[in-house]
């Protein structure tokens, strides 16, 4: 999967850290940008310039963390485009939400659950994920502290969750009971059949196979660095072509769905982090309510911004309003966190893992015509026409004499 170009667009990696924070890996050529939603100090080491966190830690001690992400990149043979509503905005939009409703719930001190939690935003989703394989790179291989190097319960990932009446969790192994994975799946499970009985909800096992050139799901990505993980999403297969698609735009999208979809796994990941399943049924305990409910009118809002210009990664670099996008996403996030820091991802330019062509945007010339059946007729009068003068040539001699016979007659 390598196309030509002579410049490679940046990739760029938000990452949302909550009740928990990480030392920063070492400057690279990359670009990493994290949102940690805890209060904490900043401070610089005297032996070097990477940043050091000093941490307020979440409830407990040493919980387990979290990990909920997406990717935020569209997809299409003509990327000007290439819009990807529900491929991934829906996911992305399900992600912010996440971060508000889990915002003011950890602002208090009394309803903090004893688990991290780790919003990733990443770019290069399209292209085998690039942008979480640079992460994890980043984290796990260079990084000395970082919270994928704790006690991770899972890895969620959202993935088209805009329409349809099914939801798909796609793993690369399925849970063993008694672990984490299997009691979210639980949840997931009693949410649906209790709220939303008329949805389809099933688990698709693919295993991850090391030949292939391309990753299935996100998850996978984590799945390498051996980290359990699923994806959520209402497509089950994944060369499905609503994940590429140039129709696929915000008309795709049904609002009322995506809240419904919003809906199950903020309540699963609810119930399953507060183990409130003895307290009450998934059905009559509602965790998200009153000024905690999930807004239509947000969604939509959020939908459109991300909607707003196609996000195909060789464009992210290229035009303002796509820096402006990546900034509103930023702001999205400042508004519950209290610090924000931003890195992109640069290919290596001797080796670069993909690269694209150099013209994106090429004028298409369109031409109306008279229908077929003008042609047609248009055709059959010059015919008839032209008939008409051959028969006229053809004959003419013949005339010729016989009115100039009639002449004579008349002379004499």
């Amino acid at each position: 999967m390598t196309l030509r170009t002579s410049k490679v667009a940046a990739l760029l990696l938000l990452s949302v850290h909550l009740l928990h924070a990480s030392a920063l890996p070492a400057a690279s050529s990359y670009e990493f940008n994290a949102y940690r939603m805890q209060q904490y100090n900043l401070h610089q080491d005297k032996h070097g310039n990477t940043p050091q966190f000093k941490v307020l830690p979440g409830a407990g001690e040493d919980p387990p963390t979290i990990v909920i992400t997406s990717h935020y990149d569209s997809f299409g043979l003509a990327p000007w485009l290439a819009y990807g509503a529900d491929s991934n905005g829906s996911g992305v939009t399900v992600l912010l939400e996440l971060v508000r409703l889990f915002h003011h719930l950890y602002s208090n001190l009394r309803s903090q659950a004893p688990y991290h939690l780790l919003f990733s935003l990443t770019g290069g989703g399209k292209y085998n994920f690039l942008g979480t394989k640079r992460w994890l790179e980043e984290n796990m291989d260079h990084a000395e502290s970082s919270l994928l190097h704790d006690n991770v319960a899972f890895v969620l990932c959202l993935d088209s969750l805009g329409t349809g009446d099914k939801l798909f969790l796609h793993v690369s192994r399925p849970p063993k009971p008694g672990t984490p994975q299997y009691s979210f799946i639980q949840q997931l499970e009693q949410i649906i059949s209790a709220r939303f009985p008329w949805m389809r909800f099933g688990t698709v096992h693919k295993k991850i196979n090391l030949q292939e050139a391309t990753l299935a799901w996100e998850h996978e990505r984590y799945g390498m660095k051996r980290i359990l993980g699923f994806t959520l999403s209402h497509i089950e297969n994944p060369k499905s072509e609503l994940r590429g698609s140039i129709l696929d735009t915000m008309a795709q999208v049904d609002i009322r769905k995506l809240k419904r979809n919003t809906v199950i796994v903020a309540e699963s990941l609810a119930r399953f982090m507060y183990n409130v399943s003895d307290k009450g049924s998934a059905k009559d305990m509602q965790v998200f309510k009153g000024s905690l409910d999930i807004q239509d009118s947000r969604l939509s809002a959020l939908m459109t911004m991300i909607t707003s210009v196609p996000r195909a990664v060789q464009l992210m670099d290229r035009e303002p309003e796509h820096t402006l996008l990546i900034s509103s996403l930023e702001q999205e996030f400042k508004h519950y966190l209290r610090q924000v820091h931003r890195q992109t991802f640069h290919p290596d330019r001797r080796d670069p893992e993909i690269t694209f062509f150099d013209q994106m945007k090429q004028p298409m010339m369109m031409y109306r015509v008279k229908p077929a059946t003008f042609d047609l007729f248009l055709g059959g009068c010059i015919a008839g026409y032209l008939g008409i003068v051959y028969y006229a040539i053809q004959t003419f001699g013949n005339v010729y004499t016989k009115l100039k016979a009639n002449v004579k007659a008349k002379h004499q």
